[in-house]
């Protein structure tokens, strides 16, 4: 495949962004970087003395786990799915071109965060800033993976109670 123009790929990109590119949404609705303290704590990594390829950035790889979790994908999926999508890989923050995590490592890394039980915390938070913003996260019920508005009570008073004495919608 090959660019045909200079800003072949920014352009592409900004159609997705102008199509409503759920994952700017996601992007904008929770901060992602509020969860980094509690990832680098939970990973436990070295100070980079003994040499080695550096990690992936951790705020990145959780991102890959939601990413996960949403579509239901095994680890060899996902792996194939973040150099796939190009929406996938800019939420992600990896260019085109350059490395991006392989199964074992994001196995090594989900297992690690289970290990610390940081996973369960930073899900727990991820979960409540979504609330937050207004959006009910639910497991397993997701069909195309899309932040949608929780929906506004606007029932009066008067048919609360109809509701709660057993009152049908037609009678209220």
């Amino acid at each position: 495949m090959e660019q045909r123009s200079l800003f072949g790929l920014s352009k592409h990109l900004e159609r997705l962004s102008k199509n409503g590119d759920p994952l700017e949404t996601l992007e904008t609705t929770v901060d992602f970087e509020h969860f980094r303290g509690w990832l680098v704590e939970g990973l436990g990594y070295g100070d980079g003395s003994k040499g080695g390829r550096p990690p992936f950035d951790p705020v990145a790889m959780f991102k890959a786990l939601i990413l996960q979790a949403q579509h239901n994908l095994s680890d060899a999926r996902i792996e194939f799915m973040i150099r796939d999508r190009l929406s996938w890989m800019r939420f992600l923050g990896f260019d085109l071109g350059a490395p991006t995590p392989d199964e074992n490592t994001i196995r090594h890394f989900r297992n690690r965060l289970t290990e610390t039980e940081t996973l369960k915390r930073v899900m727990k938070a991820f979960d409540w800033q979504l609330r937050k913003k207004g959006y009910i996260p639910m497991a397993g019920q997701i069909v195309d993976a899309s932040l949608v508005p929780a929906p506004k009570q606007r029932n009066t008073e008067g048919e609360k109670a109809a509701i709660k004495a057993g009152k049908s919608a037609r009678e209220i």
